[in-house]
């Protein structure tokens, strides 16, 4: 076994439980899971398939669904007609600006639902009133705190 085998193979499955529970595939997550650690970071379909002893269209829906989340993307490959992809630099970034858009829709609805329950006794209320002020603070924090690690990171 190649140095450090059985440490990556449980860092893939990490990665890959964390995305599942975020209701992501867990071939996704193994996918995400190899790019971040592969040398070269480059790596091919067929690498995807072999590493991961997976078929081909597991690996491409996979890979298709990492780069709309834009986590990853396609890279330059050393071969013809060879689809390479690599983790997306800034890709971490990406993903939370994703998540803040699903965090602002679903704070429409918070606001919608209380405004349903205006003539409701506070208690009633407090379910959304508490998704409310949560998603009002992530939509007030997050955006600058992304902004800096961007400049940090020279992104963008």
């Amino acid at each position: 076994m190649p140095e450090h085998y059985y440490e990556k193979r449980h860092f893939i499955e990490d990665i890959s439980l964390y995305f599942e529970q975020m209701g992501i595939p867990r071939m996704a997550g193994r996918i995400l899971g190899v790019l971040l650690i592969s040398n070269p970071p480059e790596q091919s379909i067929m690498d995807l398939c072999e590493t991961l002893q997976a078929s081909k269209s597991a690996i491409s829906t996979s890979t298709r669904l990492l780069d709309e989340m834009g986590l990853i993307e396609r890279a330059p490959s050393p071969l013809p007609r060879q689809v390479c992809y690599r983790f997306a630099p800034g890709g971490w970034v990406r993903f939370m600006r994703m998540y803040l858009q699903m965090m602002a829709s679903l704070h429409q609805v918070a606001e919608r639902g209380l405004e349903l329950l205006k003539d409701e006794e506070p208690a009633l209320r407090e379910r959304l009133q508490e998704a409310h002020d949560m998603f009002s603070l992530i939509e007030d924090e997050l955006p600058a705190l992304l902004s800096h690690i961007e400049a940090q990171r020279g992104i963008g």
